[in-house]
């Protein structure tokens, strides 16, 4: 089996999936209870909160642990929309996850709230010109994604926060950092709020974290309990939060051999795919995008046809973000980039992790180039 999905999920790490076991077995309590074994459990969920914010190059008090990537994005819109009064302009790209974008869309035509959306340059990442020119002194609130998802872009989080200090002062960045976390090196952003999401570097599922800068008027999400602050009401999922803690943790100790592998995987697996005649790059340069996202288009052949095909000898691939596999339509991402609809309709994104190999590259791509000859023969002249 040569899985090159990571993008949509990860395999959880055997030391991860160990501290979730031992969370759900032996440190089981309640850490919102009194007595000491639940206090142990409080203590444990703090350091690996203080863990996080060492590596995204914060304050423990600025991090609220979520269910995931999606909680975080919502949350971090709705909860600084949530407390502003009169009229508002909120800014997002064309290109961002459903988490966001769904979100801008769901606020259009609401009152007294004006939603932009700016385009992608032909490599997937945002067209700061056009984000000049959509931001204004009304804008609140502007989220760009920090590595686009689909096609492995890489936005500047630096360049953008300073055209909003010179064109909107008043406005937060937010940004989605679930493909960026752990695959870019570690440290401290521009992002007024950052979102993660654990089952994208190796934890379980169903838990991630916002980042939210001290200082922010920020009204939280969920109501109840009081917990994370009384920001995140919810009985903290402690076998999550540990795991993701100890997953985090292998990043940290092997980031740098974990990138370059990832990136030299990369750089393998087009290096073999670009020898067949019409194929194409989808993004930016293999060298410039992220290390571990790979778009590429076969046209004459539809994605959904090859993933299929590949995913008869056990290779598995996507066509993009697992969240729109079920949407029907063009591509949104790469309708935003000026892709022609016969490249958008041929395209597969290829994922990798840490563990990929070289060799895998290379009996994946072969699969895929005959897959690719053999499914061309019957397509329409």
């Amino acid at each position: 089996m040569i899985y090159l999905d990571n993008s949509a999920t990860t395999r959880v790490l055997p030391e991860a999936a160990d501290a979730a076991y031992r969370a759900m077995t032996e440190q089981f309590y309640n850490p919102a209870s009194a007595y000491r074994p639940a206090v142990a459990a409080e203590k444990a969920v703090e350091l690996a909160r203080a863990n996080l914010a060492a590596a995204l190059g914060c304050s423990p008090g600025e991090l609220l642990f979520t269910s995931g990537g999606t909680e975080s994005n919502n949350m971090a819109i709705t909860g600084v929309l949530k407390p502003i009064r009169g009229k508002k302009r909120i800014v997002t790209t064309a290109g961002e996850h459903p988490s966001v974008y769904e979100v801008f869309r769901s606020l259009e035509g609401a009152s007294e709230t004006e939603v932009a959306f700016v385009g992608l340059n032909a490599d997937g990442t945002v067209n700061l010109g056009k984000l000049e020119e959509a931001l204004s002194e009304d804008t609140v609130l502007v989220s760009v994604m920090h590595v686009n998802n689909e096609v492995g872009a890489i936005n500047d989080l630096d360049a953008i926060s300073s055209l909003i200090k010179q064109r909107a002062p008043g406005a937060l960045l937010h940004s989605d950092g679930v493909q960026a976390f752990c695959k870019l090196p570690f440290g401290k952003n521009a992002a007024d709020l950052y979102s993660i999401s654990a089952h994208k570097f190796h934890a379980p599922k169903g838990v991630g974290a916002l980042f939210v800068k001290n200082g922010t008027k920020f009204s939280g999400g969920q109501i109840g309990g009081g917990q994370e602050r009384n920001l995140r009401s919810g009985t903290t999922n402690v076998p999550g939060i540990l795991a993701l803690d100890t997953a985090l943790s292998q990043y940290r100790a092997n980031q740098a051999q974990w990138i370059a592998n990832m990136r030299a995987c990369k750089l393998r697996l087009w290096e073999n795919l670009s020898r067949l005649p019409d194929v194409f790059l989808v993004g930016p340069a293999p060298e410039a995008g992220a290390p571990h996202i790979l778009n590429v288009s076969f046209p004459g052949v539809r994605g959904e046809v090859l993933v299929n095909a590949l995913s008869e000898r056990a290779i598995y691939v996507s066509t993009g973000s697992a969240c729109s596999t079920h949407k029907k339509g063009q591509n949104r991402i790469h309708a935003a980039m000026g892709i022609s609809s016969a490249r958008a309709e041929g395209a597969l994104r290829l994922s990798l992790c840490p563990f990929n190999t070289v060799e895998e590259m290379d009996e994946a791509a072969a699969v895929l180039l005959e897959q690719v000859s053999f499914l061309r023969r019957f397509q329409r002249r």
